[in-house]
Formats: structure tokens, sequence, C-alpha cells
């Protein structure tokens, strides 16, 4: 049975997050009913390289899928987008080897969160306006404490007894564009709400309220301030999904919209 991989980007505002749920509006919902129109599959199964939370965005999204017959990866990605949402839509189509995974073989995964700051008309959906004024040197500085293997149990809400806690990050950067501040995290894998609550302790650091020294204490102990800073999940974005090694002058841009 052919396996192809797609590259997918959507806007997550409408959608329950990427996992299929009963009941609920999901990407992975759309993308298989998607695959049902076009192809006639009757109970199709697709695999994401991560499951974002509600609300949250991608740039870009890895899933694959297994049909019956051999079909074209142009008139695949063409028939998809057809039966797909405005705010679904696939980028690109590749078929691959059988043993290729979207989850399983990926090596990391980064993700960008755009702080705004000033109020914005048209960009609301996709930054969160951060109504103080954000020290960006104070936040890289309490960044660095997330570099590395660290346990970040109160940075989601996994239970430890029952999956890893403990995550390898390989980059957290900040820089300014315009009005926006841009975090990219990129790590190994992340947990459930991991990257919104490691937004929301930037944010407070930034603002004044967390000293940047007070951050690495966070990752050696169960903490409720972490879950009390959640960031929106209007900023976030999965922004790439590595098969390879990551490159080391991976650029940060903005998601969507510049903000001057």
């Amino acid at each position: 049975m052919p396996r192809f991989k797609l590259t997918l980007e959507y806007a997550g505002t409408r959608y329950s997050g990427w996992q299929i749920q009963t009941n609920a509006r999901t990407i992975q919902g759309e993308l298989n009913r998607a695959v049902s129109a076009a192809f006639g599959v009757k109970r199709p199964e697709t695999y994401g390289a991560g499951r974002t939370d509600a609300g949250v965005h991608a740039l870009g999204q890895v899933a694959h899928l297994d049909l019956p017959s051999v079909v074209p990866p142009a008139t695949l990605l063409r028939r998809l987008n057809e039966q797909l949402p405005a705010d679904i839509n696939i980028l690109d189509v590749e078929r691959v080897p059988a043993r290729f995974h979207a989850r399983h073989s990926a090596v990391a995964r980064s993700y960008v969160y755009q702080f705004a700051e000033r109020r914005t008309a048209f960009a609301k959906p996709f930054v969160w306006w951060v109504q103080d004024a954000l020290d960006l040197d104070r936040m890289q500085e309490a960044a660095r404490a997330f570099v590395g293997f660290a346990d970040f149990r109160a940075f989601t809400d996994d239970d430890p007894a029952e999956k890893s806690t403990t995550v390898k990050i390989e980059r957290v950067r900040l820089v300014r564009d315009g009005r926006l501040i841009l975090l990219q995290v990129v790590g190994s894998h992340f947990l459930w709400k991991m990257v919104r609550r490691l937004a929301g302790v930037l944010a407070e650091v930034g603002r004044g309220g967390l000293d940047p020294a007070a951050v690495p204490d966070l990752l050696t102990r169960d903490s409720d301030l972490p879950p009390r800073l959640t960031a929106p999940a209007s900023g976030l974005f999965l922004e790439r999904v590595f098969y390879e090694p990551v490159p080391a002058d991976l650029p940060i841009t903005p998601a969507v919209v510049r903000l001057a």
C-alpha cells in the first residue's frame, strides 16, 4: 500500500487541536473527511508529527497517509485541497517508503510564539498582545535555563507517572521584529501545553513579575506557577518538523504578519 507524506499549514482558531475527537472539530478529522470524499476511503488513517492543542496553528505540520492505490502526488495534493476548508491547506505531497512515520521518524520540531507589543486590528488571532512593556534582555537571560535535558513536569498536564516529562531542548531564541517579539523553541519533542507555559513564564519575566534567576528552579520541582502563566494558544505555531539534523542557521521570521 503506497504511503504519502503530507506537509500542511492551518489556522487552528476554529479547531479543537490536531487529534481527532468525538463531537469536536479537529484538523485530523477534517483531513480524514477530505481523504474519504476525494478517494472513497471509508475509514482513512492519518498520523501527524505532533498533536497541536486547541487554537494552535501550524506552518509545517507533517502527516502520513496510506492509500489503497497509487496516486500521483500532485493529484493527491489538488484533490485534498479541493475538499479541505479554507483554513487548512496541503503545501506538499511526497511518496515515501513504508517505513516512514510522520511522528516516529522525526528527529526534532520547532515552534514559534508571537508576542505583540501593541494592539492590532488584524493579527489578533495569531499573536498574544501583552499589555505591558517586555524587556527582551531579561527574557533572553531566562530562556537559557530551558536549553538541554530538563524535567518539564511543571510545564505540562501530562502525568509524570504515565509518561516521561524529560525533554531535550536544543535551542531557545528570542528576537524583536518590528512590534513583535518572536520566541523560537527547537526540541526533540514537546509535552502537552509545554511551549505555551514556557512562553508564559518568559512573558512574566519580560514584564518584570518574575526574576530570571528564579526560572531554573521551576525545572527542579512541581510548581503551580507555569500553569497559572499559560500563554494563549493564538500566538503559537508549529513551525517545522525535522527528519534530518536541524540547520545551524535556522531563521526566525514572523509566522503570518509583521507589526510595524
